[in-house]
C-alpha cells in the first residue's frame, strides 16, 4: 500500500513539531490510546496513536544529546495524557470519607498519572538511544516501551494498570496468545504491531519497501487471531460438578466500614447468600462454596463469636464459606488492635476456620503509605484509615476446600500481577478473587479490573471466580470466556459451576521466558540495523 500525501503531510508535521504543539500532540495521543482498554476496547484507534509515537521520537533527533531528552519529554506528555482518562476513577475513592480526603483527590488524579509517566518517558527516551531510520525503529519503540512497562510493573511495588499489551485482550481470540508470551509479551506486540503504520511515510527510495512492516503486522495479528480461535474452539469450557454461588451486596464504602451497621450488614450478608436465585437454585443449600467480597466486615471477624455463629446456622452440612475479612494479628487477649491483615478465611458449616491467606501485595496509599511512620507524624493516613497501615501476608499459598479443588487466592488487586498466579505448589484448581471495587463508583475503574483479571486465567489456564461488592462479579473459563456475571452496582447472587482448569499453558510453565526471547531478538536485529547502516 502507497501511503497518501496527506498521511505523509501528517507525519512529517508531527516530525517538525516543537514546543508547546509538539508536548500537546503527544498529550492529544496518549489520551486517544486510553480507548483501547475497557470498557470501550476501541484498539483500532492505536494505528493512529502510535505511528504518531514514532514521528514524534523521530523529531527528537533535532535536540541535543542525540534527542534523547526531547523523546523522553514526549514520553511524558504522551503518558500524562494516557493515564489521566484511563484512571480518573482513584479520585472516586478520595470522595467516600470526603472531609477527610477530597482535598487530596487532585493530587491524586493527576499525581499518579504524573509517576507513570515517568515509565513512559524511559521507554521513549531507551527507544531513542537505539533508534534507527528504517522500519527497525518500531521493534526499537517497542523495546523500549515493553522494558519501561516491566519496571512500572515492578518498581516501588508496581502498578501494571492498564499496560498497553491489555489493548489486545479483546476480542477474546486476540487474547490467547497471552497463553504463550503473557502480559509483556503482549505488551511488545501491540506496541510493534499498532507503530507499524508509521514507517509508510518513509519513502520507497534505495530499495526501500515501506508497506512491508504494515503488512507483516496486518499478518501477525491475524495470525494472532486465528491461534485464537483455533484454540477456543479446541478448548470449549468444561464445567466440574463444585457449585458455586458468589454473594454482591453491592453496599456503599461509609457503611461497609461502619461497626455500627454491624447488624446491618451481618443480616443483609444472610439474608441475600439464601435468596433463591430461580427454580434450579433455591437458596444456600444448593452451592458447595459460598463467596463472599474483599472486607466484607466492618469487624474483625474471627473475634465476633456471634458473627461466627451465623455463619455456622447459615451453612448446610457440606458447603463452606469463603469470605474476604480483616484479621487481626495473634496477641494476648484484651490487647489494642493497631494493625491487620486484609485475608480470606475459609469457613466450615460448623463455624471453624479451615484456612487463611493473607494479603501479600497491598496497595500503596490504600492500605499502607510509604515511610509509614513519618507520613503519620505529618498526619497523613491511608485512605483504609488503619493506623499503622496493613500488614503484608508472608508467603503466597494455596487453599485447601473440602470436597473442591485447591484455590489459590488473588485479593483486589493482586489480580493485575502477572506471574503471581502460580504457587510454588502443587498447581491449584482454580483462581478465586476477592475484591472491593465499591471505593470507585460506577466508572470505566471495574471493568479495567476485571480485563486484568481475566488475562490471568488465560495466562495461567486456571479459571478464575471473582466476588466484588459492587461487582463485576464474574465466573470465568481458564480461556478467558465469562460463564457467569453480575453486572456493576447489583444486588444480587449468582450461581454457577466451577470451570474445569486447563493443562499448564507455556506461560505457566515458562514465565517471561518467551517475551525475554522476543524482547533479545529484536534488540539483535536493532542493533545489526544501527551498525549495518554505520558500515555503509
Amino acid at each position: 500500500m502507497i501511503p497518501t500525501g496527506k498521511f505523509r503531510a501528517l507525519g512529517l508535521s508531527v516530525i517538525l513539531a516543537w514546543g508547546w504543539k509538539r508536548a500537546l500532540i503527544a498529550l492529544v495521543a496518549g489520551a486517544l490510546s486510553a480507548l483501547a482498554m475497557a470498557p470501550f476496547n476501541a484498539w483500532p484507534v492505536l494505528f493512529l496513536t502510535f505511528p504518531v509515537v514514532v514521528w514524534l521520537i523521530d523529531g527528537a533527533a533535532a535536540g541535543k544529546w542525540r534527542g534523547v531528552p526531547a523523546a523522553a519529554m514526549s514520553g511524558f506528555w504522551f503518558g500524562l495524557g494516557y493515564f489521566v482518562p484511563g484512571l480518573y476513577w482513584i479520585g472516586n475513592a478520595f470522595l467516600v470519607d470526603a472531609p477527610t480526603f477530597a482535598w487530596l483527590m487532585p493530587f491524586a488524579v493527576l499525581g499518579l498519572p504524573a509517576y507513570l509517566a515517568l515509565f513512559t518517558a524511559t521507554g521513549f527516551a531507551l527507544a531513542r538511544l537505539i533508534w534507527t531510520r528504517d522500519a527497525s525503529r518500531v521493534l526499537a519503540l517497542a523495546i523500549g516501551l515493553t522494558v519501561s512497562e516491566w519496571l512500572r510493573g515492578h518498581a516501588l511495588t508496581g502498578f501494571p494498570w492498564n499496560a498497553f499489551g491489555y489493548a489486545l485482550s479483546e476480542p477474546l481470540a486476540l487474547a490467547q496468545t497471552a497463553s504463550l508470551v503473557g502480559l509483556w509479551g503482549m505488551t511488545f506486540l501491540t506496541v510493534a504491531i499498532f507503530a507499524s503504520p508509521a514507517v509508510l511515510i518513509d519513502g520507497s527510495s534505495r530499495g526501500r519497501k515501506p508497506w512491508i512492516a504494515a503488512a507483516m503486522a496486518m499478518a501477525l495479528l491475524a495470525t494472532m487471531g486465528i491461534y485464537g480461535a483455533v484454540r477456543l474452539s479446541l478448548q470449549p469450557t468444561v464445567l466440574t460438578d463444585v457449585k458455586l454461588r458468589i454473594m454482591q451486596p453491592n453496599l456503599q464504602q461509609d457503611v461497609k466500614f461502619n461497626y455500627a451497621a454491624k447488624a446491618e450488614v451481618m443480616q443483609r450478608y444472610l439474608t441475600l447468600s439464601d435468596r433463591a436465585s430461580g427454580p434450579q437454585s433455591t437458596g444456600v443449600s444448593d452451592a458447595n462454596i459460598l463467596i463472599w467480597p474483599e472486607s466484607a466486615f466492618p469487624f474483625f471477624l474471627a473475634r465476633e463469636a456471634d458473627a461466627m455463629a451465623q455463619i455456622a446456622g447459615l451453612l448446610p452440612k457440606g458447603t463452606v464459606l469463603m469470605t474476604g475479612s480483616v484479621r487481626a494479628p495473634d496477641g494476648p487477649p484484651g490487647a489494642r488492635i493497631t494493625r491487620a491483615y486484609n485475608s480470606i478465611y475459609t469457613i466450615d458449616h460448623d463455624g471453624s476456620v479451615l484456612s487463611v491467606y493473607d494479603k501479600l501485595h497491598l496497595v500503596p496509599f490504600g492500605e499502607y503509605l510509604p515511610f509509614q511512620d513519618w507520613m503519620e507524624k505529618l498526619g497523613f493516613v491511608q485512605l483504609t484509615k488503619v493506623q499503622g497501615g496493613f500488614i503484608p501476608g508472608a508467603r503466597r499459598r494455596v487453599m485447601e476446600i473440602p470436597q473442591a479443588p485447591r484455590a489459590l487466592p488473588l485479593i483486589c488487586y493482586e489480580a493485575i500481577f502477572p506471574g503471581i498466579a502460580a504457587a510454588n505448589e502443587e498447581r491449584p484448581g482454580w483462581i478465586i478473587n476477592v475484591t472491593n471495587d465499591g471505593w470507585f463508583g460506577n466508572s470505566t475503574g471495574p471493568y479495567q479490573h476485571l480485563q486484568q483479571a481475566r488475562l490471568r486465567a488465560v495466562e495461567e489456564g486456571l479459571p478464575m471466580v471473582r466476588a466484588a461488592n459492587t461487582g463485576i462479579s464474574a465466573v470465568i473459563d481458564p480461556s478467558g470466556r465469562i460463564v457467569a456475571r453480575l453486572g456493576l452496582g447489583i444486588e444480587g447472587v449468582l450461581d454457577a459451576k466451577l470451570p474445569s482448569a486447563l493443562p499448564p499453558t507455556i506461560y505457566a510453565r515458562l514465565r517471561d521466558i518467551p517475551a525475554g526471547l522476543i524482547l533479545a531478538v529484536a534488540l539483535l536485529l536493532v542493533i545489526r540495523r544501527r551498525m549495518a547502516r554505520r558500515t555503509a
